[in-house]
This record gives structure tokens, C-alpha cells and sequence, in this order.
């Protein structure tokens, strides 16, 4: 599985990046976290709004920064 976590760096990016490590670490999985800090990279993703998260390179949010628990039922729903 791999986690991408879509944005620039700003605050809410590092937010969500922690979301997103936390909620492997509570499901028990060892997952790859990538960050895609690249303006043409995120706009491959069909993103115009950050931070996004996709997983396995399906975008399941866009524009939030999610708990690590909203961040879990969006992996356990994969």
C-alpha cells in the first residue's frame, strides 16, 4: 500500500502526514507514505485543492485535514 499525502508542505500537509502515520501505526500497517510536493504532480492527480490524500493512487480526499481515525476508515475502506 502506498499513502501519498498531496501538498505543498504547509501546516495542514505536516497535519495530515501525521494523521496518516498514525493511523498505520494503529491498524498495525507497514505502509509507504510519499509526499508529492510537485504543483504539476499534484494537478496529475486531478487535485486543485490541498492537502489531498490518495491511496494506492485513488484520491479519497481532497482540501481536509483529516483525524487519524477519519484517516483509518479511508484505508480500512480500500
Amino acid at each position: 500500500m502506498i499513502v501519498k499525502i498531496l501538498g505543498t508542505g504547509c501546516k495542514k500537509c505536516v497535519t495530515l502526514t501525521e494523521s496518516a502515520q498514525q493511523a498505520l501505526s494503529n491498524l498495525g500497517l507497514d505502509a509507504e507514505i510519499v509526499k508529492v510536493t510537485d504543483i504539476a504532480d499534484i494537478a496529475a492527480h486531478g487535485v486543485m485543492s490541498t492537502p489531498a490524500l490518495a491511496i494506492d493512487d485513488k484520491v479519497v480526499s481532497v482540501g481536509k485535514v483529516l483525524t487519524p481515525s477519519e484517516v483509518a476508515a479511508l484505508i480500512q475502506a480500500q
